[in-house]
């Protein structure tokens, strides 16, 4: 795994190895949206992992599906951030933020509106989601119109703005798992007649305008975007076109300079190199039930620069220096994925307590 120690440089990030923190949710926010008392040390535990990756922090009331997650569009959210950026970067790390807009994938009773969920158009994704009653059926959303597009798409805008205020290095754009911007590029899950629906450049446009965006507000080097090209999840089917879909996107995204690609790689091995023949900057790429010894295989091949981790990023504080010597990992609890305190969040051991 030699290749995995090398430096990289992401955008202005001037990172010491490949290894990164994956976004992973941990619904541990404070109602308000703002990242709750045990964040800051839960993100200070895993700076060695250089670049950190967040949660998906929601953009907008609109943009929350899941109970306690954070925001960051609010004054409150800025302050509950900056706590978060100043713990990362007093350990040499990196934060970016994922912003992320869910879409249809919502619940009325999960936000602070309680209104219906908006989306592409108004077709339930067909699963259910927890809420305060139960895991209940995610309901038929409202189809977005015109203003609405253009409202959310200044909502990212916005939401990137107070990121870098609230001392982040970048944000990462959720385009992927199931929510709003890969509902867009999905057929089954946009089936709209104008601009932003029936073709693959009309059903990229939304992607590309909010990435666009984003890029204006803050600097492209200071901006990624995450896809899932294949991943069936939240009742998406990307139809038979999905590669050519994901060609026509990438290429697009790849004339705005941003700092990073994020894949979701799934089976088509095919349309992960070509993504990364036609990306000019950092790819990362993360691979779901990857084995310690194989981190390195997609450097080593050129199909990635950096390699994001989860769980066992979750349950190791010190991940980076145990996949270093070779040392056991902690095992991650599901239990406490979600929600809660310290339990399966900040109190996961170090080598160090362990050794003592």
């Amino acid at each position: 795994m030699s290749a995995l120690w090398e430096t990289a440089t992401v955008g202005r990030m001037q990172l010491s190895h490949r290894l990164a923190l994956a976004p992973m949710t941990r619904s541990r926010a404070l109602p308000d949206g703002t990242p709750g008392p045990l964040t800051a040390e839960y993100y200070r535990q895993r700076a060695s992992l250089g670049l950190l990756i967040s949660e998906g922090v929601q953009p907008s009331d609109d943009g929350q599906g899941y109970l306690n997650t954070p925001g960051i569009y609010r004054s409150t959210h800025v302050e509950g951030w900056r706590e978060v950026a100043d713990a990362v970067h007093s350990e040499g790390g990196h934060l970016v933020l994922q912003l992320m807009h869910v879409g249809r994938m919502s619940h009325p009773e999960n936000t602070p509106h309680h209104r219906t969920p908006i989306a592409p158009s108004a077709i339930a994704p067909g699963v259910e989601m927890f809420t305060p009653s139960g895991r209940q059926p995610i309901p038929r959303p409202r189809e977005m119109s015109g203003e609405d597009i253009a409202r959310t798409v200044a909502e990212f805008r916005h939401a990137a703005a107070k990121a870098v205020e609230a001392g982040a290095d970048g944000v990462e754009i959720h385009g992927a798992n199931g929510y709003l911007l890969h509902q867009f590029l999905s057929p089954n899950a946009n089936t709209r007649t104008d601009g932003y629906g029936g073709s693959i450049p009309a059903r990229s446009r939304f992607a590309l305008e909010v990435a666009a965006a984003v890029a204006d507000e803050i600097g492209g080097d200071r901006v990624g975007i995450r896809v899932s090209p294949g991943l069936v999840i939240g009742g998406i089917d990307e139809g038979p076109d999905a590669a050519d879909q994901y060609r026509h996107l990438v290429g697009e995204l790849a004339g705005l300079d941003l700092a990073y690609l994020h894949v979701v790689q799934s089976s088509d091995e095919v349309l992960l190199r070509d993504l990364r023949d036609l990306w000019p900057s950092a790819l990362l790429v993360l691979r779901a039930g990857r084995s310690l010894d194989a981190l390195g295989d997609d450097i080593d091949a050129g199909l990635a620069d950096i390699v994001p981790i989860a769980r066992w990023a979750l349950a190791n504080p010190d991940v980076v220096e145990r996949i270093r010597s070779g040392a056991p990992m902690n095992d991650a609890d599901p239990a406490t994925f979600y929600g809660g305190g310290a339990a399966g969040y900040t109190d996961y051991p170090a080598l160090a307590s362990i050794s003592l």
